[in-house]
């Protein structure tokens, strides 16, 4: 067992020095993983989320946004989430010319094919126990959204919707309509109240 530890780390360190910055990749579990293209719907809510996300806590000074090809480097794997947000303190711990981020405060998957089984394994599970407090899922298939809460060590489901709003319990004061992740009128429309 130990010598399959050391291995690993070696493979990590491995990912750590060929891994480029035009590439999405993951190391889950002793293994890199290479990430196909993206749908236009994928691509499309990930970044009207963003938006959103992004205007908001930089309007408030909440902390920090990032996206895509952010890579979070928990005690064993290391991933590329499609969201995160970084509070005011984890933010500050943040600097120029860095490329190993910390856990974040809440992150965000936007589901795809190839991806789905991870989002909802081995990442919920990492993002749990590495102290993300809370956690969504984006299906653009039935544009709906389900947001978890952490408990200890756990998720507990908190909402699961495609009508109304949701509000994040990490990102004071952040609510938004769900349909705003998905239309691009909707996210108009919400981005200018958020702006007002």
């Amino acid at each position: 067992m130990r010598q399959l530890l050391v291995d690993e780390r070696q493979c990590r360190e491995r990912f750590y020095d060929e891994v480029s910055d035009d590439t999405k990749a993951e190391f889950i579990n002793g293994q890199v993983l290479m990430h196909s293209p993206a749908t236009l719907e994928h691509l499309n809510s990930r970044r009207m989320l963003v938006k959103l996300l992004d205007t908001y806590v930089e309007t408030h000074n909440l902390g920090l946004v990032l996206d895509e090809k952010c890579l979070i480097c928990l005690n064993r794997n290391d991933y590329e989430p499609d969201v995160c947000f970084f509070g005011e303190k984890k933010a500050a711990d943040i600097k120029k010319g860095q490329m190993k981020y910390p856990a974040p405060d809440f992150i965000v998957e936007v589901l795809s094919r190839t991806t789905e089984k991870n989002d909802r394994g081995v990442k919920f599970e990492d993002y749990a126990s590495s102290g993300v407090r809370e956690y969504w899922l984006v299906d653009t298939q039935h544009e709906r959204i389900e947001q978890y809460e952490a408990r200890g060590e756990e998720y507990h489901l908190v909402t699961n919707a495609s009508k109304g709003s949701i509000t994040s319990l990490t990102v004071k004061g952040f609510t938004i309509p769900i349909h705003a992740i998905f239309d691009r009128k909707a996210n108009l429309a919400a981005l200018r109240k958020l702006m007002a």
